[in-house]
């Protein structure tokens, strides 16, 4: 993707002159969509970025936030590798892991926990297959290998995704505030280090690849612009960057991403109000002849840039070859322009800051989008339930979590499965667990962009509060089709306003995020994704679980809902309907009922309704015998509510403030019994593991 005209006279006129052919290239890269956010940050205003807890919020490799109570720092990054995903399944996801471990490690941390949030076209679909086996194949192989825990995510399906799947992954790493490191360059005279891998051609225009709609021959024709993993040399990576922290040996950092070598240096001088001189040539490499531009650009993993005072270069060297890793002394920092040569050749000399900053915002056409209308579906309460129970949206992803290590690194408290998960904090004052979860529902803004993205923030912290924790901060990564049509960019900025709103509503400072745009295929643009990924924290390792115990009663916190947009029931039988307006104080009634000392089980109502809710709380031994009042009570996926099965439901009560509604008991048959509208539907225990065994009977 050529340089624009327009991007191109600014550049001249910038230069005073024509651009070379490798600025041209850096140009295209770090102005382009995916690097320089031009139809997206105009919008990101939205966002309330700050809270006393924000150390670092948006703009760096990853934000960082204090755990209230603790000396700890957490950092918090989420990343897309949608494209490449589409082209190279297994690459493209494991690199997409790679990049959101090597942000953590830019920012002096540690890596101890992943979410991935993936979404595909319709199951049934041989092709959507073959992209989550191999996506879920790439994360597994490169998270195991690095020993960093996959604990939570989502996977979801939706024909607007058969063109051009999306692959978001979040990352939560520790930190100290003596150790902490950004990306700002500090002083002149400091020597630019490259540690890592060799650089090869892989991955070259990466970003500007990232920045325009899939074309039909992506899978053959774009491939060079996937980067290839090597999750063994990341591992040594984390360990030696930890090494080069632990020595306080580095000043400045950044991993190489997106546009490679030039956007990792040229955004670490321009942050820090400086420039720089590197000498292409010296860059350590794997293939021979490589030119400038390849050098400038490659996309290839596994490399971090340090800033380093010249009396440590000698000591950062003798750690890399410790771990066996490349080391390059690139050039300086400097008080000039960004400078690169190569074989005595000046092939880049711009301001930094017109570099990483320059790129003029896109000024786009918006059309508002349309409710749909009210059609609901005439079918019986059984066959309804059977198609919700059934459905690969709600079913078990048990074949998707198992391949994944969740235990390594001895953090974990809540294995995957759960409403959220659970991570033990190093070093605090008594016990505080961090509580993770992540992800999206694109029926809800497919229904209402606005509205559904409200409803993705309040889901995920009613996700936290199902375990009894706070929101701490909040990191998205918005993907939408091409912002050029006013359609796809309504409804994209619609998504960013209903996720704003939603979460200063539950208290959630939003302190970083990725922005992918231009998810566009010959199939059609994707629905409005508005991946979330939510932090939480809480006081104390025990927090009920979302299984019946078998002893209690059941009640519902937050009441009975009967609207029936973006739900799940409406997907399975054509349906449409105007989605609801979402309330979120029911968050902090399923906090409080999750506390208490009469709660047995919590688990939070959501995609599939009440109906999916109760079928995964019924286990071998315990099970659940309820009396619902409509089809839409059953079926409706409002957030901000939860089932809780409680020893005194009158104290229940008393403690939170929201509707509770008695639903019936737990009961000790391990069977589903659900009363609603005149029909009784019963599942055995064994019958619901079968229905939601979608994913393993098709792909094991």
């Amino acid at each position: 993707m050529p340089l624009a005209d327009s991007d191109r006279r600014l550049v001249e006129a910038e230069l005073g002159r024509n651009p070379t052919r490798a600025e041209a290239a850096l140009f295209e890269n770090l102005w382009s969509e995916h690097c320089a956010y031009r139809s997206s940050r105009p919008l990101l205003s939205a966002f309330t970025t700050d809270s006393d807890d924000v150390v670092v919020g948006p703009g760096d490799d990853a934000a960082v936030v204090s755990v209230p109570g603790t000396d700890q720092l957490v950092t918090f990054g989420v990343e897309s590798h949608n494209h490449p995903s589409y082209v190279d399944p297994y690459d493209g996801a494991a690199t997409g892991v790679g990049g959101i471990v090597r942000d953590t490690l830019s920012m002096g941390a540690y890596p101890v926990a992943l979410a991935d949030a993936l979404y595909f076209g319709g199951f049934d679909r041989d092709h959507s297959r073959y992209l989550l086996d191999g996506v879920v194949e790439g994360i597994s192989d490169y998270g195991n290998a690095i020993g960093v825990p996959t604990v939570t995510g989502s996977t979801q399906f939706h024909d607007g995704y058969e063109g051009n799947p999306l692959v978001n992954v979040a990352c939560v790493g520790l930190v100290t505030e003596d150790r902490l490191v950004t990306a700002a360059a500090k002083e002149p005279g400091n020597k630019l280090v490259l540690v890592g891998n060799a650089t090869g051609r892989d991955g070259l225009g990466g970003a500007s690849f990232a920045s325009e709609d899939l074309a039909e021959d992506a899978e053959t024709e774009d491939r060079p612009a996937v980067q290839v993993g090597d999750p063994y040399t990341e591992k040594l990576l984390v360990e030696a960057n930890e090494a080069l922290v632990d020595e306080g040996l580095v000043m400045a950092a950044r991993d190489l991403g997106a546009a490679g070598l030039g956007g990792a240096s040229s955004e670490m001088v321009a942050q820090g109000g400086l420039g720089a001189r590197i000498d292409l040539g010296a860059v350590h490499q794997r293939e021979p002849n490589m030119n400038a531009l390849e050098i400038l650009l490659a996309e290839s993993q596994e490399r971090m840039c340090y800033e380093v005072r010249p009396e440590d270069v000698e000591r950062v060297r003798e750690i890399a070859e410790r771990f066996d890793l490349g080391c390059s002394v690139i050039g300086e920092v400097t008080d000039g322009n960004y400078v690169c040569e190569f074989e005595g050749e000046t092939v880049v000399d711009a301001p930094a800051e017109f570099l990483a900053d320059g790129a003029p915002m896109n000024d786009l056409e918006r059309e508002e989008p349309s409710e749909p209308e009210t059609d609901l579906p005439d079918v019986s309460v059984e066959e309804a339930f059977d198609a919700v129970l059934s459905s690969p949206n709600t079913a078990s992803k048990r074949w998707v979590y198992r391949q994944y290590d969740h235990e390594v690194g001895n953090r974990t408290l809540r294995r995957p499965g759960e409403d959220a998960a659970a991570l033990t904090l190093p070093d605090a004052d008594g016990e505080v667990a961090l509580a993770f979860s992540a992800g999206a529902n694109p029926n809800w803004t497919d229904a209402s962009p606005y509205r559904g993205a409200y409803a993705t923030a309040v889901e995920n912290a009613t996700n936290l509060a199902a375990v009894g924790a706070e929101p701490l901060a909040a990191v998205n990564c918005l993907n939408g089709g091409n912002p050029e049509k006013s359609d796809v960019y309504g409804g994209f900025a619609a998504a960013v306003d209903g996720l704003a709103d939603g979460c200063r509503a539950v208290d959630a400072p939003v302190v970083g995020g990725n922005v992918s745009l231009y998810n566009d295929s010959a199939a059609g643009p994707v629905p409005p994704t508005p991946t979330l990924a939510m932090l939480g924290v809480r006081r104390g390792y025990d927090a009920p679980g979302m299984a019946a115990v078998g002893d209690g009663d059941l009640v519902l916190v937050g009441g009975h809902d009967e609207t029936l947009g973006g739900s799940e029931y409406l997907a399975q039988f054509d349906g449409s309907a105007p989605f609801p307006d979402v309330a979120d104080d029911g968050v902090a009634a399923v906090r409080a009922a999750a506390t208490h000392d009469v709660t047995l089980a919590v688990h939070d109502v959501s995609d599939g309704g009440l109906a999916v809710t109760l079928a995964e709380m019924v286990g071998e031994d315990a099970g659940v015998a309820v009396d619902v009042p409509s089809v839409g009570a059953l079926f409706s996926e409002a957030p901000g509510r939860a089932v809780v099965e409680t020893t005194d439901a009158t104290a229940l009560r008393d403690a939170v403030d929201a509707p509770v509604v008695d639903l019936g008991g737990a009961t000790g048959d391990g069977a589903l019994s659900v009363a609603v509208a005149g029909e009784v539907v019963d599942y055995g225990f064994e019958e619901i593991v079968d229905a939601r065994r979608v994913l393993e009977r098709e792909l094991d």
